[in-house]
């Protein structure tokens, strides 16, 4: 039977050091457990504005083989010969909810809102998605899968998100009526991905306890508590299994610098949205995650765009 050496067998045979680690980390040849040397890890980022681009700094004059990019995209010409640009693709989903609520709540699902109390524009109100998103379902996927399966499997990430649960502000759903909130501030991302090892170890020890109540609880429940607490075990038991799991990821990984004080308001959008990108970079660095999604500010968001 073929035996395959993981990364982290590799390199201590290699006699690699910790700072060396950033270096040499992910290597296409060093792959967990692959066969083909020169496999590389695929990841997929969504990220969501919702005030637009200015037409003719953004979109192609002509269809075809990109000649070159337009001001907005400029950054990314080493990759141009890489890059799809697709124009005129259009949600057309219809239902309950205002075209704000379907343009966040549809975009990811593809599936009509459900009904609900939540007002918005048009005579009807409405709630949640009604379905799954597809970054939900493609981490889904990949967290089935020993070979792509990551301590967070997703990770959302926000830039102004109001601190408010509606329609307008949640784009990602893990399932029928689960939206799931995005992070809004650098800081609290960073001790999600970074978090201190003694704060670890107490939650473990609050997490026994809790399932113990939670047992003791469900027997004087009726049907219906004890399908929501169910649900709830069920995220307690994510929770454990994320504290009491491996560490080394972690641990091999630098943990990158962050810069101090930055207030989350309009005129610190760039800055936040910057600390954000370059979290969720060392994060795929140290395969934390191979899904992620930015989403910056909500639907109707209001930004104030100053020169």
């Amino acid at each position: 039977m073929n035996h395959f050496l993981t990364r982290r067998e590799i390199l201590r045979k290699l006699g690699v050091g910790s700072a060396a680690l950033p270096l040499v980390w992910n290597l296409p040849s060093l792959c967990d457990g692959s066969p083909a040397p020169h496999t590389r890890k695929r990841r997929l980022v969504i990220m969501f504005s919702p005030n637009g681009v200015i037409p003719q700094n953004f979109w192609p004059e002509k269809e075809g083989e990109l000649g070159a990019f337009k001001p907005s995209l400029e950054p990314l010409e080493p990759f141009r010969k890489k890059t799809l640009i697709l124009h005129g693709v259009c949600d057309k989903i219809r239902g309950d909810g205002d075209n704000h609520m379907r343009g966040i709540g549809c975009l990811l699902t593809g599936v009509e809102l459900l009904p609900g109390n939540i007002q918005g524009g048009s005579d009807t109100p409405a709630g949640w998605a009604n379905g799954r998103s597809i970054d939900q379902e493609i981490t889904n996927h990949l967290q089935g899968n020993p070979a792509t399966h990551t301590r967070f499997g997703s990770l959302e990430f926000g830039v102004l998100v109001p601190n408010r649960a509606d329609t307008w502000t949640r784009m990602v759903y893990t399932a029928a009526n689960r939206p799931l909130a995005p992070i809004s501030s650098p800081y609290q991302m960073f001790n999600k991905l970074y978090g201190r090892v003694k704060d670890r170890e107490s939650l473990k020890s609050v997490m026994d306890d809790l399932q113990d109540e939670l047992k003791s609880v469900s027997r004087r429940l009726s049907a219906e508590d004890r399908q929501l607490l169910a649900e709830h075990a069920t995220f307690v038991r994510d929770m454990e299994q994320d504290l009491r799991g491996p560490q080394s990821a972690a641990d091999e990984h630098a943990v990158p610098p962050l810069e101090q004080g930055v207030k989350e308001d309009n005129d610190q959008m760039p800055r936040l949205t910057r600390l954000q990108i370059d979290l969720m970079i060392n994060a795929f660095r140290g395969d934390f995650a191979r899904v992620a999604t930015l989403q910056l500010t909500n639907s109707v968001g209001q930004a104030r765009m100053r020169r």
